[in-house]
């Protein structure tokens, strides 16, 4: 009885041992360009290309995003661009850093409606990289609250990074995965 005590100890130890070194050897830094053809996004946001730039230390994770999307038709609606957004550019871009301790950061981010609360929650858990916000504003029809959830996971090799996200916006819910290729 008592072996068996101190084998499901040992085996315990181990794999929580395992299961930390996952999580610190998990680093997404570097530059990652989006692989449209392997990816699945949503028809509503069209994108030509994307390209993540990522510096990681051990608390904190900074993201530079820098999309390119294609002009409208040309029979499209003149006007009307979100928050005076240039066309061709892409809400989302910039530069965002998240703590990895797990913990929630509220900070005020400038939006289409003014500023607005942002709460943040980053994490690596089981060597995959979770990340979500929540923003809420009042707008023409009343409290408007969007929220997103991240998880980055790398490839075995470190070239391959796939971004599963999932988004609720007074518009609806949508899912994608982009697949990034990194360069050397």
């Amino acid at each position: 009885m008592k072996k068996n005590f101190m084998l499901a100890a040992f085996l315990s130890l181990f794999v929580a041992l395992s299961a930390s070194a996952q999580d610190k050897a998990a680093n997404f830094s570097g530059t990652w360009t989006l692989d449209v053809s392997k990816s699945k996004m949503s028809d509503r946001m069209p994108i030509e290309s994307q390209t993540l730039t990522v510096t990681q230390t051990d608390k904190d994770i900074k993201i530079e995003t820098a999309t390119k999307r294609p002009p409208p038709p040309t029979d499209a609606p003149q006007g009307g661009q979100m928050g005076g957004r240039k066309p061709g550019s892409a809400m989302g871009d910039g530069t965002k850093t998240y703590s990895l301790d797990g913990k929630e950061a509220k900070t005020d981010v400038e939006g289409p409606m003014g500023s607005m609360p942002e709460i943040t929650k980053a994490k690596i858990e089981s060597g995959k990289l979770k990340l979500s916000n929540s923003r809420s504003f009042s707008g023409p029809m009343g409290e408007v609250t969007m929220t997103s959830k991240e998880t980055w996971e790398l490839s075995s090799d470190g070239n391959t990074l796939t971004v599963n996200s999932e988004r609720s916006t007074p518009r609806g819910s949508e899912s994608s995965t982009k697949v990034f290729t990194k360069k050397s």
